[in-house]
Order: structure tokens, then sequence, then C-alpha cells
């Protein structure tokens, strides 16, 4: 057809469709005010880009995913860290009550004698200053936990600073001998990278602290060329990995961060012998 000079109009249209790895996951379109035709290399160029544009929305929709799995893994380890501390110490408290109150009971009956009142009142100032002793490491404790959803503990510092700031606070608060240690060249790393690491070292070294009694700890963070390294390192009483409820030490979640990092996680461990945590993640552009 004749056209005329100058008027609106898209002369060229083309679809190209965009593929996941197992769904379609759109169409991109192109059209064109130009009188020229699409040669092959236009063609060839718009495949390209939108297999680009497919893998941009791949790794967008995975980055969602693993965002929302790092919030449930995070809400999963703070029902844990209630469980093993907060709600024992509640009980523990409980107790020493349920003890205060049986021996109150007692001496307001009236065969009891002076010598055993004096007794019993003694076990009751004993009883509840344990008890007070108790309500104030818990308080400590869930002051802790609140703190640690709202820190963000990586804000303004780098890896290394952040674990080193973890160490440091966890040793004080837990009286546990803990040293860090940081090697190899450092580099800038993907922000999901350093959290998806400090949150393993934090969950690991929890789990150290509270369940293996250990002598000593140690953590060292290892950058090699094309990945990073994170080990922790106790003495304390270990456990057989293969019997062990992985969901109370908080295995499954490490695990599972590893494997959003593109990495992997191992842990070795025996009773009496300690246990050795090991993730390697690969470094950006490798992920």
């Amino acid at each position: 057809k004749k056209l005329v000079s100058g008027s609106d109009g898209l002369l060229f249209h083309a679809s190209i469709p965009l593929y996941g790895q197992v769904h379609k996951l759109g169409v991109l379109n192109v059209a064109s005010a130009d009188w020229r035709k699409l040669s092959d290399d236009d063609l060839r160029l718009l495949y390209t880009v939108g297999d680009l544009l497919s893998i941009a929305v791949e790794r967008a929709r995975l980055f969602a995913r693993s965002t929302q799995i790092g919030a449930l893994e995070e809400r999963n380890r703070l029902a844990r860290e209630i469980h093993d501390t907060l709600a024992q110490g509640l009980s523990a408290i409980a107790l020493k009550l349920d003890a205060v109150d049986a021996l109150l009971e007692y001496n307001s009956s009236i065969e009891a004698p002076t010598a055993k009142l004096k007794e019993n009142a003694l076990s009751v100032r004993q009883y509840v200053k344990q008890s007070l002793v108790l309500a104030q490491q818990n308080l400590d404790e869930a002051r802790r936990s609140v703190l640690d959803l709202r820190a963000a503990p990586l804000e303004g510092r780098t890896l290394p600073q952040a674990l080193a700031l973890l160490v440091q606070s966890t040793a004080e608060r837990t009286g546990a001998p803990i040293d860090f240690s940081s090697h190899g060249d450092r580099q800038p790393l993907p922000v999901r990278l350093e959290v998806g690491l400090y949150r393993i070292a934090q969950e690991a070294l929890n789990n150290a602290c509270q369940h293996a009694c250990a002598g000593q700890i140690q953590m060292v963070l290892s950058y090699q060329p094309d990945s990073i390294t994170l080990e922790l390192h106790d003495d304390g009483s270990g456990f057989d990995v293969a019997e062990i409820e992985q969901e109370r030490f908080g295995l499954i979640g490490m695990s599972e961060r590893a494997r959003l990092l593109g990495g992997e996680l191992r842990v070795e461990s025996d009773v009496a012998h300690g246990t050795h945590v090991h993730v390697t993640a690969p470094l950006a552009g490798k992920i």
C-alpha cells in the first residue's frame, strides 16, 4: 500500500515470549514507526533482550521468595529462643514460687515447731532471691530478643565488623569464651549474602552457647577469590547429627539459608568431641 508521508502509526511490531525455567513469564512487545523492516540481526537482538529480561524477572522472584523464607526462619529462630530460654526460665521461677507457697502454708499451721518455722523462713528467703535473679535474667533475655528483631546489625558495618560485635555481645551475655578471626582479601558482598551468613552465624553461636556447654568457641570468616567460608567450632558435648531433632537446633533453617545463597552447609559433630559448622557460599557474580 502507499502510505502517506507524515502519518502516525506503527509499521512493524514484534512479540517476544519471555520464558522462565518452568512457566512462561510474559511477552515483550516491540513496535516501530520506522519504515525499514526488522532484520534477522534485529530479531536476534530482541530475543537476547528477552532472555535477559526473563533472567531478571526470575531472579527478582527468587529474591522475594528468599526474603519471605528469611522472615519465616527469623520467626522460627525467635520461637526456639523463647522456648529454650524464656519459657524454661519462667517455669523455674514458677517452681520456686510453688515451693515458697508450700513453705508459707506450712508455717501458717499452728502445729509447726519454732525451729522448723525459722528453717522454713530461711528457705523462703532463698527461694525468693533465686526467683528474683531468674526473673531479671529472663527480663534481660526478653529485651535482647526484642533488640535482635529491631536492630540492623549490618547497617553501617562490614560483615567482619558485625560478626565481631555479635561475638563480643554473646560472650558478655553468656560468659562463654569466644574467639573471632577473619582472613583473606575482603571485598564488598551482596546484602543478602551478608545477612544470610550473619543469621547462620547467629544461630550456630546460639546453639553452641545454649546446648554445647563448650569450654572454647572459635568463629572464622575466610575470603577466597570466588567464595566465602564461615566456620564455627566448639569443644562442647556434641551430638549425633543423624539422631538429633534438627528443628530444635536450627539445622534446617541454617541449611535452607545456605542453599538460598547458592552455598552449602555441613555440620560435623560427635558426642563429647564438639561440633564443627562449615558453610561456603559463592561471592558476587557467582551466586
